[in-house]
């Protein structure tokens, strides 16, 4: 298989060194995440799922190419070109530690990203969904604060949309990262248990020594909101599960092409407001 990427530094690890057709098409989940880290923080369920399984198997992909992260330490006399070399690097072991089918960084850079009337990433990120054909695919949901990853997300869902019905994914997750998602009414949250291997979360949130030497506690930080989001989650019950991340279904997007971004948050939004002020209202 030979896939022609937009970038010509793209980068292609598959850690088992199985061929490249055969690794895409053993794909059951996929990430699409716009940096080096974002989906080991946003789409661990989807590696947990997977990871020790032969029948499952998650592909990651990684739109951007690192290099605009901060920096310091260490790191703080990292040039542009650097960066990205050790971004590429620390997601390379991520890929390998999480057992990934795939791992694709994509390599733009994130002003192109979030350009409007650049089509590139879209065409990207449609080859590789039709080459792998996943059933789940987690992005950034478009509520984040991260102006590129919410560019990520309306990427991933035009990539999607431009797909025949029949080989668009069966389900959409938007997933939280820059603002997390713990303000959603309860019913509205898609609840990831992903407890279970609390050695491999916190080797794939360690692998990212660049931001986190460089100035970033993301390791802690990630798995702090995972066990806050599993502790108050309910107010009247035990916990069930030792660690959380929070989703939306964003599978409306799939079936749906006349659904656009700005409504479909809005009714989340919405929601939680009405639920606050009746609240207030019943004790007023």
């Amino acid at each position: 298989m030979n896939i022609s990427f937009s970038k010509s530094d793209r980068d292609i690890f598959i850690p088992d060194g199985t061929g490249t057709e055969q690794a895409f098409a053993r794909t059951t989940h996929m990430g699409i995440g716009a940096h080096q880290d974002d989906l080991e923080f946003m789409s661990y369920d989807g590696i947990l799922k997977c990871f020790g399984h032969t029948e499952l198997w998650y592909t990651g992909v990684v739109v951007s190419n690192g290099a605009g992260s901060p920096r310091d330490g260490l790191y703080a006399s990292y040039t542009d070109e650097d960066m990205k070399r050790a971004r590429v690097a620390e997601q390379r072991k991520a890929a390998y530690i999480g057992e990934y089918a795939v791992c694709v960084q994509l390599m733009h850079s994130s002003e192109e990203i979030k350009e409007n009337g650049n089509d590139a990433p879209v065409q990207d990120i449609t080859k590789l969904l039709r080459a792998a054909r996943p059933r789940v695919v987690y992005t950034h949901n478009p509520a984040d604060k991260h102006d590129t990853h919410v560019a990520v997300a309306l990427r991933v869902i035009k990539a999607i949309r431009s797909l025949p019905p029949g080989e668009r994914p069966e389900t959409l997750y938007g997933c939280e990262l820059w603002r997390g998602l713990d303000w959603l009414c309860d019913g509205d949250k898609t609840v990831f248990d992903v407890g279970l291997r609390p050695g491999i979360g916190a080797a794939l949130a360690g692998v990212f020594d660049s931001q986190i030497t460089g100035g970033k506690s993301y390791d802690s930080a990630v798995l702090g909101r995972r066990r806050a989001n599993a502790t108050f989650l309910a107010s009247h019950f035990t916990d069930k599960i030792q660690e959380a991340i929070y989703g939306i279904d964003m599978s409306r997007f799939i079936t749906d092409e006349t659904l656009d971004p700005e409504s479909f948050i809005e009714g989340y939004i919405n929601r939680f407001k009405s639920d606050a002020l009746n609240r207030i209202s019943k004790f007023k």
